[in-house]
């Protein structure tokens, strides 16, 4: 083991506020910074513990009174007796002293001067394990060059959320995590791809050019199209078309801020579904001022609102993918695809608006929905490994549109992300403003990795149903805008801040290759698995 670094030793604490180290007289302050790990040496166990604040102290206040002034002599002499440093630490794990012990949640707290070290390599490895098949490096500590991994499995088997400010890297950090659980095999992956940034190569914010998925893990990823004169060509699988006679009430309903719907408009949908069945929208579309003033005395709904509810329903007529009549042969594909453990990205081309976005997603992913957990219900009747469905990880970007506190309780997402893993889907939610989605989901998230975010409001919203939050508000708000975040939740031991895995030729070694690759799982009985899903 290497020589740890002593800092100071333990003056005060508690289990709910964390501890107080009085610095070595040795050690400047500057150099201590939030976010540093360190490990206090107990009696019985080592606490793995992080720096949450930086504090001046001093034994007497009327040093401060009469401050000396520049006097270099002065301050040496008062440096480490009358004035002197503390740092502030919330313990995150306990390591037992046998290291063949398995590490153990925080439920007390060392005594009076034990001695605070600077965390070393082998404490961090210790802690977070080393990359291989289900271990993958998302970065380094700020201060050390030792890797830091989430495990895999753990993360899909939750919704997770990645945040932070515009121009933070925030589609980048989505890549590594997409590489990771691509590489392993651990999950299908579904990527919205709102701004062509996945399949294919794009530029970065430096001005090169970086790998996408198809190029680093060849057939494995396909990438399908709404607009197929703005894709490469000959660069995509397929392109999708959606006919009127396919979208159900439930994808128009989540449109309301798009379409500027009434508050009257799901009702009217309904009701003419209930009379048109799936034709309901082409019908409607078809409708002149007689035909509505018809429909309405016949069913008792309001002209006014069966008129301004076609109005703004054209506007997706007008959509060059959307076609009277379609077959689902294209999307059918793609699920299937999914369904075998490929991967498949959905680039939007030009469409960029989220009237669009939103649409599409909502009836692909419900569709999805449905054939999982159709699935699942005959692997729970069978207990046959073999039915089990595969796991689907499903990406959005501009999340918040989908998980608002007004639509999240409405749209399929919303229910995948409050069902967590039960139907094996589970959502990876990349957004600016987290403080924009309901409480209720972000409290579901398993794993969160947030860059820079400068909103109060933002801040507060990522450590929902966090615990111990309050000390890491100020983790996060020391983090630099480029290439630091805070990883926290399921897939990771504790809360760690990171400089985040260069998205390079480093990472494209590690993870390029031709041919499936899926991990072998320790083998379990069928009725494991159904108790697992559906626990008492």
């Amino acid at each position: 083991m290497q020589q740890r670094n002593r800092l100071g030793v333990i003056t005060s604490g508690s289990l709910s506020e964390g501890l107080t180290a009085r610095l070595e007289a040795r050690e400047s302050v500057e150099d201590m910074r939030v976010g540093k790990f360190v490990v206090v040496q107990g009696e019985k166990h080592e606490f793995f513990s992080m720096i949450t604040d930086v504090v001046l102290e001093a034994t007497n206040q009327k040093v401060l009174i009469d401050p000396p002034h520049g006097d270099a002599f002065i301050h040496e002499v008062l440096a480490g007796t009358s004035t002197y440093g503390t740092l502030q630490m919330k313990p995150q794990l306990m390591l037992p002293s046998d290291r063949a012990e398995n590490m153990l949640p925080v439920k007390t707290i060392p005594h009076h001067f034990s001695p605070v070290f600077e965390a070393q390599e082998d404490d961090f490895g210790r802690v977070f394990g080393e990359a291989d098949a289900t271990h993958f490096e998302v970065g380094q500590p700020l201060d050390m060059d030792v890797p830091v991994c989430i495990n895999l499995e753990r993360l899909v088997e939750r919704s997770n959320g990645i945040f932070g400010k515009s121009g933070t890297g925030k589609s980048f950090l989505t890549r590594l995590l997409l590489c990771g659980t691509i590489h392993a095999g651990v999950a299908s992956n579904l990527i919205f791809d709102m701004h062509n940034e996945y399949g294919w190569e794009s530029r970065s914010e430096g001005g090169s050019f970086v790998k996408g998925l198809r190029q680093l893990f060849g057939s494995d990823v396909l990438v399908y199209t709404l607009d197929p004169e703005s894709s490469r060509r000959g660069h995509y699988d397929g392109d999708v078309v959606i006919g009127l006679d396919q979208i159900e009430v439930e994808d128009v309903t989540p449109l309301e801020q798009e379409l500027n719907l009434s508050s009257t408009a799901t009702e009217s949908s309904y009701l003419l579904y209930d009379k048109f069945k799936k034709r309901w929208m082409r019908e409607l579309l078809d409708m002149d001022s007689a035909a509505v003033q018809e429909f309405a005395e016949s069913t008792g709904a309001h002209a006014g609102a069966i008129g301004a509810l076609k109005r703004k329903l054209s506007q997706i007529t007008r959509l060059n993918f959307i076609r009277d009549q379609a077959d689902f042969s294209t999307i059918d594909r793609l699920i299937e695809a999914l369904a075998a453990g490929r991967h498949v990205v959905l680039e939007f081309g030009q469409h960029s608006n989220s009237l669009v976005y939103m649409l599409v997603a909502n009836i692909i992913t419900r569709r999805i929905y449905r054939r999982w957990v159709d699935q699942t219900e005959k692997f729970i009747h069978s207990k046959n490994n073999a039915d089990k469905p595969h796991p689907l990880m499903i990406t959005i970007e501009e999340a918040h549109k989908f998980l608002n506190p007004a639509t999240a309780k409405q749209t399929i997402f919303g229910t995948i992300a409050r069902e967590l893993r039960k139907y094996s889907v589970t959502l990876l939610v990349v957004d600016q403003r987290p403080s924009s989605i309901d409480n209720e989901v972000m409290s579901q998230l398993g794993t969160r990795i947030t860059a820079l975010l400068n909103d109060d409001k933002d801040i507060d919203a990522v450590f929902t149903g966090v615990s111990g939050g309050s000390g890491l508000k100020a983790v996060l708000a020391t983090l630099d805008s480029k290439q630091q975040a805070l990883v926290l939740g399921h897939a990771v031991p504790m809360p760690v801040v990171i400089r985040t895995r260069p998205y390079d030729e480093a990472l494209y070694a590690a993870v390029e290759r031709r041919g499936p690759r899926i991990v072998s799982m320790p083998a379990r009985s069928a009725q494991e698995e159904v108790d697992e899903l559906f626990p008492d």
